[in-house]
Parts: structure tokens; sequence; C-alpha cells
């Protein structure tokens, strides 16, 4: 009865965004004409809206539609969605079923939108209505439409759910929302996403309202949008979970999800380091093919003969291989306990071949050092 009473009010009640009845009507009208064909990709649900929208405020109203009105929502797996899947698996899954959950309606949208070149960012957060916390994080997206940030939740917009069944009903107050009326219902983890100049809190979230007493700030959450785009995914992971723990762990929705972006990020350092890792190893298999060739030389007396500089060329070249690869070994980090023991490996590796290098070079020098039969001498005696 509990979870019944929360769907419901999650679902059914409408905010005074300003419903669009007929704003949209030849719009719409045009996106249901889509061949069924193209339904099954959003690559092909893109290029029908590409060749029949012409500006950016047609074409994501295309995508609005076309989401919620083609996807229902998952009710049994709304408090189990599959957090495992990709992005690419959950866009196919979805677009095959015609199910999911909020995550999957913003996925499918970003996905369409982003194909269109609509710049489109997907949201987590947590949602409120009727002055009651939802009990679940949400998914919505914000995407830059001429030249400003609208946002859009495809899922409030799909409909919605009384006594466990869903009920599909288009609801445009959920699509072109201003940031500055959307944050009444819906607060992102990260307050980068609230395209504010003075993020909420989570406390003024639950509050309703700014506190009176709250200190200016100026945010300027473009500049920091620009920058966001140019980092890594690992160090996108690491900022927004900095941004997080700033603006308070106010309820366990918000610590589940610094927690998954702590994760995330080690995780995407880890595998970062992993292709370290297997650049070193690369490096150090290419060194000892060179160290072996030159092993061969010296066994084979020196011949065919080469000069002088172009041996001492020859080993100054392993020797560079090797220093290289003990240098970047020690510049890896951290690979996971799946991994450390490789890494421990190939450094002990690396630190034992060098000896031998530093003594074939060692003999080498002698040699060069020698005259004719010096080196005739030197030669006999490894014999």
């Amino acid at each position: 009865m509990r979870n019944s009473l929360i769907l419901f009010v999650l679902f059914c009640t409408q905010l005074s965004f300003g419903q669009a009845t007929n704003e949209y009507f030849m719009l719409d009208k045009k996106m249901t004409q889509i061949p069924d064909s193209l339904t099954t990709t959003s690559s092909g649900i893109a290029r029908f809206i590409d060749a029949n929208f012409k500006t950016e405020s047609e074409k994501i109203r295309a995508v609005f539609y076309w989401t919620t009105t083609n996807i229902s929502y998952d009710v049994p797996n709304m408090f189990e969605p599959n957090q495992l899947d990709s992005p690419e698996e959950k866009i196919e899954k979805t677009l095959k079923s015609r199910k999911g959950v909020c995550i999957h309606y913003a996925e499918v949208f970003k996905d369409i939108a982003n194909k269109l070149a609509l710049k489109t960012y997907l949201i987590s957060g947590y949602t409120k209505q009727l002055g009651q916390v939802a009990p679940i994080s949400h998914a919505w997206v914000a995407s830059k439409i001429d030249g400003k940030w609208f946002l859009f939740d495809p899922t409030w917009g799909a409909g919605y759910v009384d006594k466990q069944k869903f009920n599909k009903k288009l609801n445009n107050s959920y699509f072109k929302v201003e940031p500055k009326k959307m944050i009444t219902t819906h607060i992102p983890f990260d307050y980068l996403w609230q395209f504010s100049s003075s993020p909420w809190t989570n406390q003024e979230f639950y509050d309703g309202k700014e506190a009176v007493n709250k200190a200016k700030t100026n945010f300027d959450y473009q500049t920091e949008l620009d920058k966001y785009e140019k980092l890594s995914e690992s160090d996108k992971a690491f900022q927004a979970a900095a941004r997080v723990e700033k603006n308070g762990f106010k309820n366990n929705l918000i610590v589940q999800h610094h927690t998954y972006l702590k994760n995330q990020f080690t995780a995407l350092t880890q595998n970062k380091n992993i292709e370290k890792l297997n650049d070193v190893v690369a490096q150090y298999n290419e060194a000892i093919g060179y160290f072996n060739d030159f092993v061969f030389y010296r066994q084979r007396g020196f011949k065919p003969a080469i000069s002088d500089d172009e041996m001492r060329n020859m080993m100054k070249t392993i020797k560079d291989k090797f220093n290289k690869c003990s240098d970047d070994v020690y510049r890896v980090g951290s690979v996971g306990s799946q991994n450390s023991t490789m890494l421990s490996d190939l450094k002990r590796n690396i630190s034992q071949i060098m000896i031998e290098v530093n003594k074939q070079e060692a003999f080498l020098n002698e040699y060069l050092s020698k005259t004719k039969i010096g080196r005739k001498l030197m030669l006999s005696k490894q014999r």
C-alpha cells in the first residue's frame, strides 16, 4: 500500500509549468508517421527527425514526443533497475521491449538528441512532490537549445502510475522546463546540473525555497561546464564527487551516489593505469627482443662485423628502452588487486634485466677499448 501511494504521488501530481495543448500538435503528428523499421535503433529515429524537422526546438520536441509516447514505464522493476548494463545495452533493450524506468527514458532521449547534434546530458538526482522527497533516485536530461539550457523529464512526461499500473498520458509540463522552475521538484546530486549561478543546497530543496540568510554566490556554471567537457571520465567522476560532498549528505540517496562516483573514479583510474601497465609490458618485451639480439650477436663473435659506433648505438638503444621501462613502470599507479602481482613482477624483472644489461655494456666497453688481438682474446675466453 505504501509503494502504491508513493508511485501515485510521483507520477500523478502535475505542476503549473504551463501544460501545452495544441502548440505542438502538427509537430507531434508528423512524428507519429515515423516508419516502424526506423524505430529499432536510436540512429534510425534520429535520421527521421533530422529529415523532417528543421530547427533545434522542433527536433528536441520530436525527441521528447517519441520517447514519452513509445516507452512504457516498467513498474515491476521500478525499485530494481539494472545498473550493470552499459548505456548502449540499456538503449538497445529499451527500444526492443519499449519498456523501462527513468534511466532508460533518459538514455534513449540523450542518445537520440546527441545524434542530432543537440548537446544533451543525463542528470542523476532525486525528486519531491507535494513536499515529500521520493525514496528512490531519478534521472532526467538537459539539452542546450538555441544557446540556452532546458531540462526535460521524459519519464514523468510519459504518464503516471496508479495501483501498480502505468497509464500512458503525455504530460508537457516536463518538456523544455527552465532550470529555475525544475529545481522545485528535481535536484541533481551534482549542483553543476542546476544551471544556476546560485545553486540550491539539499537543505533548501527540502525546505522548498532558498535560505533567507544565504551567502551570495556567483557560480559560473557555463565556464565550469566548458571545463567539464574537456576532462577525462575519471576526472569528471572525481570532481563530481567533490561537488556532491560540498552540497551535503542530506539523505542516503546522496550518499549512495557519492559512493558510486568514488567507485567509478577508482575503476576508471585503475583501467587507465592498466592501459599504462600494458604499454610498459609491450615496451619491456620490445626491449627484451633488442637485448636478445645483442646477446646472440656477441655469441657469434660480433659477426657480421659492424663499426664500433654502431655497436655503441646498439647498446645505447637497449639501455634507453629499459631505462624508459624503469621510469614508466613506477608511474603506473594503482591497478587493483587482480593486477598488482603482475605490476610487482614487472618491476622486479626490469630491475633484474638491467643488471644483465649493465654487465653486457661493461663487456662491450672493454671489448671496444682493445686492439684487434685483445678483442679476439676476449671472445675466445667467452667460449
